[in-house]
């Protein structure tokens, strides 16, 4: 598990991403008020394996869905189940896949029905968050300037930025080194060497960012009961600007001719 990937590799983690972006896209078409977690999960998992892929959450430690979907309060890794969207949530869906040996990571928030401005703007603020960790993503700048671009943008605006989750190095395993904290000080941390491959997620909460754990062993979910939002890329890091191997276009896309 090399950190830096060949250009081969490289491509076949963007084929991965660009699937996963694919995938989300497809959830967006269907997601809407009353429809259940699990049946936004079944949707992921036939579109991932029509694809000649195979889910990258499902059974990795034990996680039973295809799709994390965390509602409001929940950051991440909430599991698929009866609960049926409404008016007015936030739906943050991670999604993983593996195709060719090579994994794809992204995650987006989306909302459902009427959602409070108050909200809206936390998910407009995490997303961006997302594009200043990538702006920092670059040769020769270090671990630590992705999170501090992260946290000092985010904080700016009283939200919490989650401590207990990070972004990763991803190749050939779902989570490699390095790990990429959403907050940290400029000019620490390991090197950014050109050809890295690191998945960045902002966890933004819109109160304080202490977290706790579920009973269901994976659900992290706010301590105050505020909402969360989660938005996450994969990138190649490269001399002066990043490269972008997921996307959220597809997912844009839909949501745009649905409004």
């Amino acid at each position: 598990m090399g950190l830096i990937k060949s250009t081969e590799e490289i491509e076949l983690i963007r084929i991965s991403s660009l699937l996963v972006g694919k995938t989300l896209a497809e959830v967006a078409k269907h997601i809407q008020p009353g429809i259940t977690t699990a049946k936004l999960d079944r949707i992921a998992e036939e579109f991932i394996r029509d694809h000649d892929a195979i889910p990258g959450f499902k059974g990795y430690g034990g996680f039973p869905g295809t799709l994390c979907t965390s509602v409001n309060n929940q950051v991440v890794h909430g599991i698929p189940g009866k609960y049926e969207l409404k008016d007015g949530d936030i739906v943050s869906v991670d999604c993983g896949v593996k195709k060719n040996g090579y994994f794809g990571d992204s995650a987006f928030t989306f909302t459902i029905g009427e959602v409070d401005e108050e909200v809206l703007t936390l998910l407009k603020r995490t997303r961006e968050s997302l594009n200043l960790g990538i702006e920092a993503a670059v040769a020769g700048n270090r671990v630590g300037d992705i999170g501090f671009s992260i946290q000092q943008y985010c904080e700016s605006f009283g939200y919490g930025v989650v401590r207990d989750l990070v972004g990763h190095g991803l190749g050939s395993e779902l989570h490699e080194k390095p790990e990429v904290p959403n907050f940290g000080r400029r000019g620490t941390g390991k090197e950014l060497k050109e050809g890295m491959v690191l998945a960045i997620e902002p966890m933004i909460n819109l109160g304080k960012k202490k977290v706790y754990q579920a009973s269901d062993g994976w659900t992290i979910i706010t301590e105050d009961g505020k909402p969360s939002a989660h938005f996450e890329h994969d990138i190649v890091v490269r001399k002066g600007k990043a490269e972008i191997l997921s996307t959220f276009d597809f997912i844009d896309e839909i949501l745009k001719n649905k409004n």
